[in-house]
């Protein structure tokens, strides 16, 4: 009799265990190094908690009630209960704050893609370091921490939150119709983009920008396009603080969005052509610690550690 596990999870068995227990090893002992504290947080977290992110009811996809009838959610992410915790556990603590996890998450999936619904993540915090800084720092650890797990060809698109709402600004794109526009750079569909665009009758410069800008990649020389939009000049600043080896991995992506609302800056994802998928995420939320009660800047990333060992996999089958 075959006892299925629910859809968008699995066993994992000793011998891949073990090769991700190798690859986890060597990133937290790159985390330690560069002084960031593991914190475990619970599984399950109050949905009003989560809600404080403006984000939680859309997120939080497995909900149940606790015996005083509160309802609970698995995590989705663990940037928020961070979040709680530096509100909670680190009211007057002086900043920077520095945090590591190795965690699951749990998602809402389409089973039939064969997505996992629970996801182990390996990632950090970092709070109370404004940009530049604090994105350097993060990319420079990000960068150590795939080298330390092995990873060999693995590029970082760079891009930033803030620049295409920017350009929507500019152009005098009607506010309820933006988020149609920045649904359809989040998946990649520049063809629906240009016809919305299209669709909203503006002028040809504007379609220029709206459309044109989106697709640009390579290197800083890129952020010559769009002059002070956006955070362009801080990614510019951020460019000449970091080393050549990291800025040997990055592709400025002025396409580059992410889902999640709270994203106020830099954002980045780390690719590698052993996987036809992003093996991580991660950017600036300057606004969200304030929700909780604790107004610090912050920037994080999470690597998806089944993504990076698939990858890992698929590049030495290369070799």
């Amino acid at each position: 009799m075959i006892l299925p596990t629910p859809s968008g999870t699995r066993d994992v068995l000793p011998d891949e265990l073990r090769e991700l227990r190798a690859i986890t090893e060597g990133i937290r002992g790159v985390f330690d190094m560069h002084g960031y504290g593991e914190v475990w947080t619970p599984a399950l977290e109050y949905e009003e908690v989560l809600q404080q992110s403006e984000l939680g009811s859309d997120r939080s996809v497995y909900r149940m009630f606790d015996e005083h009838g509160k309802v609970l959610t698995l995590r989705w992410d663990m940037t928020v209960p961070i979040a709680r915790v530096v509100a909670t556990r680190y009211p007057t603590a002086e900043p920077p704050l520095r945090f590591s996890y190795f965690a699951h998450s749990y998602r809402d999936v389409r089973p039939q893609r064969g997505q996992p619904r629970e996801l182990l993540q390996a990632g950090i915090e970092l709070v109370g370091s404004p940009a530049p800084d604090g994105t350097a720092e993060a990319l420079t650890i990000l960068c150590r921490a795939l080298d330390a797990a092995g990873l060999r060809d693995y590029k970082i698109g760079l891009g930033d939150a803030a620049l295409y709402p920017s350009l929507m600004e500019a152009a005098g794109v009607p506010e309820e119709v933006r988020p149609t526009l920045l649904d359809a750079l989040v998946t990649r569909d520049l063809v629906a983009l240009e016809g919305r665009v299209r669709a909203l009758g503006l002028g040809e410069d504007a379609i220029e920008l709206l459309v044109g800008i989106p697709q640009l990649r390579g290197g800083p020389e890129v952020l010559e396009r769009v002059g002070e939009l956006g955070h362009a000049a801080m990614l510019r600043r951020l460019h000449g603080l970091l080393s050549e080896d990291v800025r040997a991995r990055l592709i400025y992506d002025l396409g580059l969005v992410r889902q999640l609302g709270y994203y106020t800056g830099a954002v980045f994802e780390v690719y590698d052509p052993a996987l036809g998928a992003p093996i991580g995420r991660g950017g600036r939320y300057d606004d969200l610690l304030g929700r909780f009660g604790r107004d610090l800047p912050a920037v994080g990333f999470a690597l998806n550690v089944d993504r990076l060992h698939i990858a890992l996999t698929g590049e030495e089958r290369a070799r």
